[in-house]
């Protein structure tokens, strides 16, 4: 029995990556983006009036939000104007800073007891934080309420 072995080569044009380049004059789509209209401090509140819309490149674009979504935000640094904001930029309002002082209340049924302390740490609505009662110096964990405000839930 004999055996045979072929080796067959087909050589197929291919154009040069010269000739498939795109033309210089082809741009990619611009996408309109909000953009600051003008310089926020670090824990000032963005309102829908700190934004205007101007078109940028899809890639600047990535990770940018939309003016909507920021309005009622703090800001977590500087931010110049014309730059774009993205989420790591802001935060919910902080309502409990830390070193304040915070009225604590806790409720059970019909009886509330409240007493002021000082906060241990920055929190907005809804978020945990620790404070620490003036009277007894005790530290309480509790979840932000209101604007200075900390319920303690047991």
């Amino acid at each position: 029995m004999l055996r045979f072995a072929f080796l067959l080569a087909v050589l197929v044009p291919f154009p040069a990556p010269a000739q498939t380049a795109t033309p210089a004059a082809a741009s990619p789509a611009q996408v309109e983006v909000a953009i600051l209209a003008r310089p926020i401090q670090r824990g000032e509140i963005l309102s829908a009036d700190d934004f205007v819309y101007e078109p940028r490149s899809p890639n600047m674009a990535r990770g940018a939000i939309e003016a909507d979504a920021a309005k009622g935000m703090e800001a977590v640094r500087p931010l110049a104007p014309g730059r774009i904001v993205r989420v790591s930029d802001i935060i919910t309002p902080r309502l409990v800073r830390r070193g304040e002082p915070v009225l604590i209340a806790y409720k059970t049924g019909g009886l509330t007891i409240t007493t002021q302390g000082r906060a241990l740490a920055s929190a907005g609505a809804g978020e945990q934080v620790r404070v620490v009662t003036n009277s007894t110096q005790r530290t309480l964990d509790g979840f932000v309420a209101g604007n200075g405000l900390v319920r303690i839930a047991y």
